[in-house]
């Protein structure tokens, strides 16, 4: 069975990931299970950037076929902000998921509503030869006031998908996986890893 990095610590991420790759003749690993403590510093200007920075770092110094991935929330009303910075936007140090979101709708409440919003993905798999290949998701929704869910991470609570009328943090796994930025990301990367899965 061939194995795979994906390059996170993020334990959110991790599950979605094993969810969306399940079947496949893969076996998953994470930097912890191979004892590897290595900071990469995402200062890409493209969300491809950042996510083959990690990518590769991690492809080198494991050895393995690594998939890494960066993901943002764009919000029209704040000119696609938090964007790149989606995972560091609030001012507090050591800020957590929740005052992200507390910071993110202070930033809003002057402005008029829907908040119209999407999360974009780009995944990155690197192989350890240095060679990088590309995909990307989108999910268009929009900021909602108040939280709701208790799935999910991030700023899923307050990421609405109008069509559904629920947030992304009111979804289960499985449902996430239909449509989020991630899912479709990974979907379009399946044919590669499928492939790659093959050749070993």
């Amino acid at each position: 069975m061939q194995s795979i990095l994906v390059a996170t610590g993020n334990r959110g991420k991790v599950h979605e990931i094993q969810a969306l790759l399940e079947g496949l003749d893969l076996r998953l690993l994470t930097p912890p299970d191979l004892n590897l403590v290595q900071q990469v510093e995402e200062n890409g200007a493209t969300y491809a950037a950042n996510a083959a920075l990690k990518a590769v770092t991690f492809a080198r110094l494991s050895g393995l076929l690594t998939l890494a991935d960066d993901s943002g929330l764009e919000v029209d009303a704040l000119d696609g902000l938090p964007g790149l910075r989606s995972a560091r936007f609030s001012p507090l140090p050591h800020a957590t998921d929740a005052d992200r979101r507390r910071y993110l709708l202070g930033q809003l409440e002057k402005k008029p509503r829907p908040w119209k919003a999407h999360f974009h993905c780009t995944v990155a798999l690197a192989l350890p030869t240095g060679e990088v290949f590309f995909t990307d998701g989108d999910c268009p929704g929009e900021i909602i006031p108040v939280e709701r869910g208790d799935n999910g991470f991030g700023y899923d609570p307050i990421f609405l998908l109008p069509e559904l009328g629920c947030t992304m943090a009111e979804l289960s796994m499985a449902e996430k996986n239909l449509l989020s930025h991630r899912a479709q990301a990974l979907k379009a990367a399946l044919p590669m890893l499928r492939q790659l899965a093959r050749e070993g």
